[in-house]
Order: C-alpha cells, then structure tokens, then sequence
C-alpha cells in the first residue's frame, strides 16, 4: 500500500495541487491529512494563495482515498463542507503489520508520547516542520512537514510511505530529502 502524508494545508489550493499531482504519478492508494486543512490560523496571517473553497472541492473529489484527523485550525465548521471525517484527535492504521499512530501533533508528539508499542510510527504535523527519526523506544517519529506554511527548511514538503520505506520529499519535484 502506498500512502501519501500531507499536513497543515491551512486552505492553500495551489499547494494542494501540487500534492495532488504527485500522489497520481506515486499511484497512492491512501491520502493521509495531519490536521489544518482549510483555516490558516490567527498566527500565520492569511497566505497569499489562500482559497478554501477550492481546498474543499479538491479533497471532497479523492473523498474515499482520505483518512484525516483533526489540526488545532480544524473546526466543525469545516466538516460541514468536507465529505470526509476529519474531527477525531487520532486514528490508526495497520498496514503490512506496522502500525501508524496519526494525529496533528499539538495533543501527542514526541514530548508527549501516546501509549504505541516498539515499531510503531507517530505521524503528527502541526510544527511545519518535516522529522524522520527513530527513538532509542524503538517508535518512529514521521512529520511530513507543510505543503503550504514550512518553517525551518523553507521548502514545502509531504511524507510518503511506498510499503516498507518512509520519506520526505519536496513537493516542488518530488525528490527524497535527506533529514
């Protein structure tokens, strides 16, 4: 199974796009979305490409393909445009037994820890910060980063999972990251 990570869309459409077309050449079966998809927050000011609209319509066009939890920009509001849940804190998913914790990172992150066992995966966003590490636990920490607002590297990024390796890749072409 191939999955694509993308977080903290914060309604960007353009971004959005971009993701989109890579996940089709990557052939994804899964579009895992770590929170903040349409609202850009009171801190980060309203981006230049900002247009939730499209960002709604996007997404509600690969509705089955999408498995998303709630960001701390996310509010009933937007589930009432999206056709797909996006309000719990987390979910999980299992594939080719390992197990991926998914969650934006503002509830559980690597300081605060959920209760996952050695071999799992925490996915979080929320940070705009893109994170591939083992911890001495034996758990992952995975952040794909921003494909709208990146902080720290200054390029836009999303996670991709191809059924045994986890990276991070540049949305501008694609192209792995070494973190």
């Amino acid at each position: 199974m191939k999955i694509m990570f993308i977080s903290d869309i914060h309604g960007m459409a353009a971004t959005l796009r971009q993701a989109l077309t890579h996940a089709d050449n990557l052939q994804i079966d899964r579009l895992v979305i770590l929170g903040d998809v349409l609202y850009h927050g009171p801190r980060n000011g309203v981006p230049d490409l900002y247009d939730p609209q499209q960002v709604v319509e996007l997404l509600n066009e690969r509705k089955e393909q999408i498995i998303a939890v709630r960001g701390n920009c996310d509010a009933e509001v937007d589930q009432m445009l999206l056709q797909f849940p996006i309000m719990a804190d987390y979910s999980e998913l299992i594939v080719n037994d390992r197990r991926f914790f998914l969650t934006h990172g503002h509830l559980w992150n690597e300081n605060r820890m959920p209760d996952i066992p050695a071999g799992s995966v925490l996915a979080h966003g929320h940070t705009h910060i893109a994170m591939l590490k083992g911890l001495p636990s034996g758990v992952t920490i995975f952040n794909p980063g921003s494909i709208s607002l990146p902080k720290n590297m200054l390029i836009r990024t999303f996670g991709f999972y191809d059924g045994a390796n986890l990276s991070i890749r540049n949305l501008a072409d694609g192209e792995i990251i070494n973190i």
